[in-house]
């Protein structure tokens, strides 16, 4: 018995409607705005290549330590 262990990524694109005598340009620009709030860009290139689980924990600490150091700077800026 096989079993099929591959992750199957699906995207589902958002969609734009064309309004009435509405240009293509602010079509596409429409169309971009929506795929950034989505952030497809981001996950297809995070998706790209295989990250190791020991890498990953890694980028997500320093992730963690950078918000906290952000949120102290601000903390110190409102205590002044």
């Amino acid at each position: 018995m096989r079993l099929n262990l591959e992750k199957k990524v699906v995207i589902c694109l958002p969609t734009v409607v064309s309004k009435e005598n509405e240009s293509f340009d602010y079509l596409l620009k429409r169309f971009k705005k929506k795929c950034e709030k989505a952030a497809i860009l981001s996950e297809i290139k995070k998706r790209q290549a295989y990250e190791k689980p020991s890498v990953r924990r890694k980028r997500e600490d320093n992730a963690s330590k950078r918000k906290m150091l952000k949120i102290q700077r601000r903390m110190q800026r409102y205590m002044r």
